[in-house]
């Protein structure tokens, strides 16, 4: 049985359509990703998700479950950019007070071992930081130890050393063979640390694969020299070239062909080509690119 399934899920606010006709499942035990530029609907589909907004159309499983009924036995967790933590109420206060909404909670001290909150359980909520606001918000998502953990802009408010932390306990959490959807604006997070990246943008998927497997697709390779004062006419028509950069005398063509365009590069034209260098594309150039063909 698949962990989560969208069956041609659609939802709008008035005359517009935030998400429309979406598909997809998630297996058990993997960790995705779910991207797309703002507006793309992927608040909205986690809201659905957790039972927060209903569809229009189409319906939502979880584990075979309506939301509501998951969320009702503790069969997910969330961590949602919104929402204020109690401020008069320590750490370890707000752990057990949620900690004693589930009947089969994570240990304390399991908690605060995977949110790196071991120091600060005296802390009271108004007295945190926006990063270890964040590592709370995790603490209380896991708390009730759910087999689906749902996680939007998990690190927002981090600094770079507590995002590396939080990723670290992310993975201890999920190899226990939970499920992890988290939507995120650091690329290099969905790149790093998960099995499976899903894009959507206007209300549906435009890619769905491996982070390799979206970048191999999108004919991703780069070719980037200095140009300096050089004309750049004519660059855009080299074998295999898809799209032309110029920043700051530096020439970037992205290519589906890197020997070809490297072979009439130099063969074919007249340049002066210093600082040759050849790549890949990451996930931001995979991104997008799906994103503005959509």
């Amino acid at each position: 049985m698949n962990a989560i399934v969208f069956d041609r899920v659609s939802k709008n606010y008035g005359d517009v359509l935030a998400v429309d006709g979406l598909s997809l499942s998630i297996e058990p035990g993997k960790t995705v990703a779910l991207l797309g530029p703002n507006g793309a609907g992927k608040s909205t589909s986690i809201n659905m998700l957790l039972g927060l907004l209903r569809p229009a159309k189409g319906a939502i499983s979880v584990f075979g479950h309506t939301p509501d009924q998951a969320v009702a036995a503790g069969e997910m967790g969330a961590m949602l950019q919104s929402g204020q933590l109690i401020p008069e109420l320590s750490v370890q206060e707000l752990i057990e007070l949620v900690r004693r909404l589930y009947p089969n909670p994570l240990p304390l001290e399991d908690i605060l071992k995977l949110a790196d909150l071991t120091d600060l359980v005296k802390r009271r909520a108004n007295k945190l930081s926006g990063g270890q606001t964040q590592r709370v918000r995790f603490a209380l998502a896991i708390a009730g130890a759910p087999r689906v953990l749902v996680l939007d802009e998990p690190t927002a408010a981090m600094d770079v050393e507590s995002r590396l932390r939080f990723w670290e306990s992310m993975r201890a959490y999920a190899a226990e063979g939970r499920t992890v959807l988290f939507a995120t604006h650091y690329l290099e997070e969905a790149d790093e640390y998960s099995d499976r990246v899903i894009v959507i943008a206007r209300g549906v998927v435009v890619a769905d694969g491996t982070a390799t497997e979206i970048k191999a697709g999108v004919g991703g390779n780069t070719v980037r020299f200095t140009l300096g004062d050089q004309a750049a006419a004519g660059l855009d028509l080299l074998p295999g070239v898809t799209a032309v950069e110029l920043t700051g005398g530096v020439a970037t063509l992205r290519t589906s062909d890197t020997d070809a365009t490297v072979a009439a590069l130099y063969r074919g034209t007249t340049l002066d080509v210093r600082g040759l260098q050849l790549g890949g594309a990451d996930l931001e150039d995979a991104f997008l690119a799906l994103t503005r063909e959509s």
